[in-house]
């Protein structure tokens, strides 16, 4: 095992959470900081596919999640007009009583995470974060906006998508890019027959459903916006309900008749970043969406920064140099999250331009059969 007994994480989010549990698991004094005084997490449902269940049983929390969540098989595939082309095999890669995908609010998700964060005995302290970070050969000394101060063998920034860590680090770093596409979300009680995640396909815009508990569902629209303009969230509710207009299904006017501003909508332009590697400078590194953040057109952004988490600490207790453990990991994530970003990408790119949808199936198929593939 490298010579790490004292980690500080930077970041509450799903990535920072699980580096937590796993770090304590091989008893590692581990502190974790949080801008958010409240520790909220924003959306609405997230979908997950059967590597991030299998990450979950990982963890420890695949229990709370079938019980809080959804766990589903299968992905209905269906035209506009609701005839359906295909259903898309989830397989049960997280035990063969395990459900191949499913779906879950992204609150009650952060808020298993959390609980098992606290449990693990992580230090968890809120409204906080760094305000200087200074390292020398054996440690990392960080300076904190509540006036204190520590030192650690090894900071783990797991700060987002906007990372003030990753400015620091690598100050030459490319900015996320907006990708031309757009998704809006909205949290509906369950309706009767949605079993499964399904998906409408129009020319230029995209509806799923799925669900989330016993008693809800989320629906995501993907349209296409050419700039990042900004929206008055006033104008949500009816910009929602036209997306949904062209879609001659029962089901979905059914819903568009029924959204109000009780229905949870929010919208977000969707934005894409990969850092090149390295991804750490000296006892630093960078994990989740500080390196690799993804759009949804996989359902794998969750699952890639977890797994980064779980890797990381697999390496750490490997390895007795530190420096060895972080090249490692880097060489074990790379592909992986590199194929997760550039292929959702291109999904977006496709259906921006309308372009092949073989390719686009093909590009689906191949990701989703690499994924399930031991990390």
């Amino acid at each position: 095992m490298a010579q790490t007994k004292r980690v500080l994480i930077i970041g509450g989010g799903f990535s920072g959470m699980a580096a937590a549990i796993e770090l304590r698991k091989r008893g590692m004094e581990v502190e974790l900081v949080e801008i958010d005084p409240s520790w909220r997490s924003y959306g609405a449902g997230i979908s997950l596919g059967g590597a991030t269940l299998r990450a979950f049983g990982t963890l420890g929390i695949l229990d709370a999640f079938l019980k809080r969540g959804a766990g589903t098989d299968g992905v209905d595939i269906c035209t506009q007009n609701g005839h359906r082309l295909a259903q898309l095999p989830t397989p049960r890669i997280a035990g063969p009583d395990v459900p191949g995908g499913g779906a879950i609010l992204r609150p009650v998700l952060a808020g298993i995470l959390s609980e098992a964060t606290r449990a693990s005995g992580t230090r968890v302290r809120l409204g906080c974060t760094f305000d200087a970070i200074t390292q020398d050969g054996p440690g990392v000394h960080v300076s904190f906006t509540d006036g204190s101060s520590g030192r650690y063998d090894l900071l783990i920034g797991a700060d987002g998508l906007y990372s003030a860590i990753r400015a620091r680090l690598f100050p030459a770093a490319p900015a996320p890019r907006y990708t031309g596409q757009g998704v809006w979300r909205a949290v509906l009680p369950r309706a009767a027959g949605v079993e499964r995640a399904v998906m409408w396909l129009g020319p230029k815009i995209k509806v799923g459903l799925n669900p989330v508990s016993a008693t809800e569902m989320y629906m995501y629209v993907t349209e296409d916006r050419a700039e990042n303009s900004h929206i008055p969230p006033a104008e949500f509710l009816d910009r929602l309900q036209a997306l949904l207009a062209p879609f001659n299904v029962p089901l979905l006017q059914s819903i568009r008749s029924e959204l109000s501003v009780s229905s949870q909508i929010i919208y977000r332009p969707l934005e894409r970043l990969l850092l090149p590697r390295p991804w750490s400078a000296g006892r630093v590194v960078l994990i989740g969406d500080a390196v690799h953040a993804t759009t949804p057109h996989l359902a794998s952004g969750a699952c890639i920064g977890i797994e980064d988490a779980i890797v990381l600490a697999q390496e750490l207790e490997r390895h007795e140099d530190m420096a060895l453990a972080l090249a490692s990991f880097e060489e074990r994530r790379w592909e992986r999250c590199r194929m997760v970003v550039d292929n959702s990408g291109r999904l977006g790119e496709i259906e921006i331009t309308g372009g092949d949808k073989a390719e686009h199936g093909r590009i689906m198929r191949e990701t989703l059969d690499a994924l399930n593939l031991p990390i």
